[in-house]
Order: structure tokens, then sequence, then C-alpha cells
């Protein structure tokens, strides 16, 4: 299993361990907004977002309306993407004013 992430249709940004991107979604969503790979930055309290969906792309944070934190341990953090991973180390914030 692997700690991936998705950008829904309905913009809700979901988290899971699991094998392929397309086991995060219910039967009546799609992944048009792509994903990637998480995980736990626990100096930072964070959850830094890298990489990308092989089956949906790079993730579009422009399309984020809200984040389930269930697929995590329900505890809100602050996001942050590695946008050139794994290549450098270099963190964005993804704004979650949503």
């Amino acid at each position: 299993m692997y700690q991936k992430f998705i950008i829904t249709d309905s913009g809700e940004l979901k988290f899971g361990n699991v094998y392929h991107h397309r086991n995060l979604l219910r039967c009546d969503e799609s992944c048009p907004y792509g994903g990637g790979l998480w995980r736990l930055d626990d100096s930072r309290e964070a959850v830094v977002l890298y990489g990308r969906s092989f089956e949906f792309g790079a993730p579009f944070f422009d399309a984020l309306r809200f984040v389930n934190w269930d697929g995590i341990d329900g505890k809100e953090r602050t996001l942050l993407y590695q946008p050139h991973w794994p290549y450098d180390d270099t963190l964005i914030s993804v704004a979650t004013g949503y």
C-alpha cells in the first residue's frame, strides 16, 4: 500500500493508503484534477504532497475546495507541495482558503 492523494471532480482532496489512485474514488466520482503521493512531516506539523498520479496526472490545486482528513487520521494540518520532487527539496504552501 502507498500513501496517495487525489483531487476529485467536486474539488475534494482525499488521502489514503492504496495501491491505485482510483481506489480513492467512489463510483459516482471522477478525478480530473490529478493526484500524487503524501507523507507526514511531524517536525512541521504538515502533510507534504509530491509526485503525480500515473492514472490522473499532476495535481491542480486551484480546483481544491475542501480537504477530507479522514484518510490520514482526521487531524487538520498544513499542506505543503514539493513541485520538483525528487530533484530538490523546495516546498510551497498549498492555499487552503476554500
